[in-house]
């Protein structure tokens, strides 16, 4: 291994994929080297296109089958964008194979499934990781840095998120996402893993004590919207909704006794080239019988860029997961957040098809 480059391989042309191919090149410590379909020619339309987009310097060779790619020697790390269904047995071969993880979510089709991968990649020394992408930019950094000042936000009491977009007729009929066999959580899987993961940042990455969930619209058994609540204790609540059926929504609220912080693009920031959020408040005032309430808003902004940038926040989790691999030790942290995110997304479903009974996660 090169010391100072990570040599990447994708397991499975899928379209995100093509994000993290350009993350990949703008990382600064990272090459692709490989990228494997069932379908070779596939492969090679997934190589041709996106190469012509943003090119490394030797293009990645185009394989076969999943199976070249865990023996190819020239590759360190795996990007698996896989379906949930058939996630585990090739990070359980990727751990075998000695291959580093970057995992999409949902990680797993249970905890304790995803409990056997984070197993095998800590029995070989391999680090994991789910491919959550605010986790690692600057913004979500500041954002603590103004709820951890006790001023701007007081004691932190509620969270709420909503991460929503309304699929066109055709995405019911053919798109993984709403098939159970291969995504069995659907929009709570695809879209509410990070309003979930938003919320365990927010309370330090402590379990909830207890969860429910409310099923509000299904595809074939396959959630399509849902709602959650996550109690912690401490006097800490959060809120989430998820939804194919609704338009574009990507905000979350971070409340507490002196003020709130909102922000409207947690997910996926808004093009440009900083990120922002806002820190609220209000305050009351009565002269007489004229009673007005004021509003104070402070927008926080940091200069990152919001997509296709050495700056975004793709191209920094594959910075960041790099580094790590080739510092030479692994981080705990990562698949410990993986694992307490499947936990909760497990009780919240149970309590759903359990009509919103509440769940104790884990």
């Amino acid at each position: 291994m090169n010391p100072s480059i990570l040599r990447w391989g994708i397991l499975g042309p899928a379209n995100v994929a093509r994000r993290n191919w350009l993350a990949i090149r703008l990382s600064g410590n990272g090459t692709l080297v490989a990228v494997a379909s069932r379908d070779l020619a596939r492969a090679h339309a997934f190589i041709a296109e996106c190469q012509a987009h943003s090119p490394f310097e030797s293009a990645p060779r185009a394989l076969g089958s999943y199976e070249e790619l865990m023996t190819a020697p020239d590759v360190d790390a795996l990007y698996i964008p896989l379906p949930t269904g058939v996630r585990r047995e090739w990070v359980l071969r990727a751990a075998a194979a000695g291959k580093h993880i970057v995992c999409e979510k949902p990680c797993a089709a249970n905890a304790t499934e995803l409990r056997e991968m984070l197993d095998a990649c800590a029995h070989h020394r391999v680090q994991f990781m789910d491919g959550v992408m605010f986790r690692h930019n600057a913004r979500l950094a500041r954002m603590r840095a103004v709820l951890d000042d006790g001023v701007s936000v007081g004691e932190l009491r509620r969270v709420t998120s909503s991460f929503t977009f309304a699929g066109p007729p055709e995405f019911f009929g053919s798109n993984i996402r709403t098939l159970g066999t291969l995504e069995p959580f659907g929009c709570l899987g695809d879209l509410g893993w990070y309003c979930l993961q938003l919320s365990l940042w927010a309370a330090g990455w402590r379990l909830p004590h207890t969860v429910t969930g409310r099923l509000l619209a299904t595809h074939g058994g396959v959630p399509t919207e849902l709602s959650g609540e996550l109690v912690f204790d401490g006097g800490l609540s959060a809120g989430f909704d998820c939804s194919f059926l609704l338009h574009n929504q990507q905000w979350a609220n971070l409340a507490g006794t002196k003020g709130s912080l909102r922000v409207n693009d947690f997910v996926l920031p808004f093009a440009g080239d900083e990120t922002a959020f806002e820190r609220r408040g209000a305050e009351f005032r009565r002269q007489g019988c004229d009673f007005r309430m004021e509003e104070r808003v402070r927008r926080i902004a940091v200069a990152e860029h919001g997509h296709g940038h050495e700056t975004a926040q793709e191209t920094c989790e594959f910075r960041h997961f790099a580094a790590q691999v080739l510092g030479g030790t692994l981080n705990p942290a990562w698949p410990a957040i993986a694992l307490q995110t499947q936990q909760v997304l497990d009780a919240c479903l149970a309590s759903a098809r359990a009509g919103g009974q509440p769940v104790v996660p884990g």
